[in-house]
């Protein structure tokens, strides 16, 4: 679940993925003022502060300036001992599951479509409580071609960590230039 390490990975497989900066609690600690200049310079505001080991959005918020990168951090810190931040992007969240182990296959991607647009990003509340704010579709309204691309992707993503069983590898499809970039892949417990 190493966020940091993954992206590694899938920058040495050749997958694209967004911008990002990782570090440690302890780091945090001794140098802070270092590290929200090197997420300024690298990244910008806004950005996603998250817990490295951690899934379902817990402790994840989002930053728009040096204020609130700081609270973000300090609650990412309360959760992991690793901070992974990604650069903010205007983009859709596709995903696909992979399943497999020498041969992985990929099924259709699928979508959430939030509709309360104000909503920062899609939290723990959002993805679990049902309060109707978004919704799962399945397949993604993407084309067949793009269907295609994701689901070759996901396999790739799966093979460069050498993943077995079973995941999830979820997807942001900028809304700028249509590129699509692998940003994690999850476990799925059975």
């Amino acid at each position: 679940m190493d966020k940091a390490f993954m992206k590694t990975l899938f920058r040495d497989a050749g997958l694209p993925i967004c911008g990002y900066v990782w570090f440690l609690r302890d780091e945090w600690a001794r140098n802070s003022e270092v590290i929200v200049k090197q997420v300024e310079s690298k990244l910008g505001y806004p950005c996603f502060v998250k817990p490295a080991n951690l899934g379902s959005s817990v402790g994840v918020s989002k930053a728009t300036d040096a204020a609130s990168l700081a609270a973000a951090v300090e609650l990412a810190a309360e959760y992991d001992r690793k901070i992974i931040v990604e650069e903010g992007l205007e983009m859709r969240e596709i995903e696909c599951a992979v399943m497999g182990n020498d041969d992985p296959q990929a099924s259709l991607p699928g979508e959430y479509i939030i509709r309360d647009a104000s909503k920062a990003f899609l939290d723990y509340t959002e993805k679990y409580s049902g309060t109707g704010n978004n919704e799962f579709v399945v397949p993604a309204p993407v084309s067949e071609e793009l269907s295609g691309k994701i689901r070759k992707m996901a396999v790739d993503a799966f093979k460069a960590i050498d993943g077995s069983g079973l995941a999830r590898v979820d997807f942001f499809l900028r809304n700028d230039n249509g590129a699509l970039l692998v940003n994690e892949i999850n476990t799925m417990p059975v």
